[in-house]
């Protein structure tokens, strides 16, 4: 089986990641959940955001990567939203088979780059305003990549993988769950 390190949003370690890393690991796979928050969690994206950039950006960077360092393989990342920054970064760092980005898509030019080939699968609502900062970055990503995909849902909310916000969209998320075990079964076998 797979080990899968699942990087929180900036809502921080809440139920709903975890209730998503549980729905991850009924296929046998291994999740691990770092708290890059101690413990802190958020009521909106906006205290959380008030609250990454109060921080040592390197330091929360770092406490995700050494999160990664010490699995064996095969290692996915995953990540929601600002945990998809986290994710790109420990692929810049070690080898992994394969990065789940959720709701998100940063760019590997934008942490480093990878030293080798990592296969990405990504997934946002078509209107989420956030992502649709990321959106240009992702298609242009998987035009030049055959190891990559991107898939899409209807609506515009931020964070409908977290059952814990207003914005958790159970059917769609359901779907992600479904995807993205065949996607860490795929690179992982």
């Amino acid at each position: 089986m797979t080990t899968i390190v699942l990087y929180h949003h900036v809502l921080g370690l809440t139920p709903g990641v975890r209730a998503l890393a549980d729905a991850l690991a009924t296929a046998g796979h291994t999740v691990l959940t770092p708290d890059l928050f101690d413990g802190r969690t958020f009521a909106s994206i906006d205290e959380g955001m008030a609250f990454v950039r109060s921080q040592d950006q390197d330091h929360l960077a770092e406490l995700g990567i050494a999160a990664a360092l010490e699995v064996a393989e095969p290692l996915v990342v995953a990540g929601i939203s600002y945990g998809a920054m986290v994710a790109g970064m420990v692929a810049s760092r070690r080898p992994v088979a394969g990065m789940l980005s959720l709701e998100s898509f940063v760019d590997p030019s934008w942490v480093g780059g990878w030293r080798r080939p990592v296969p990405v699968q990504i997934h946002a609502m078509e209107e989420d305003p956030f992502f649709l900062e990321d959106e240009e970055a992702a298609r242009a990503w998987v035009a030049e990549h055959d190891d990559a995909e991107l898939f899409t849902y209807p609506g515009d909310q931020h964070l409908f993988t977290d059952a814990s916000t207003p914005a958790h969209a159970a059917g769609l998320t359901a779907i992600v769950i479904q995807r993205s075990l065949a996607f860490v079964e795929q690179v992982s076998g």
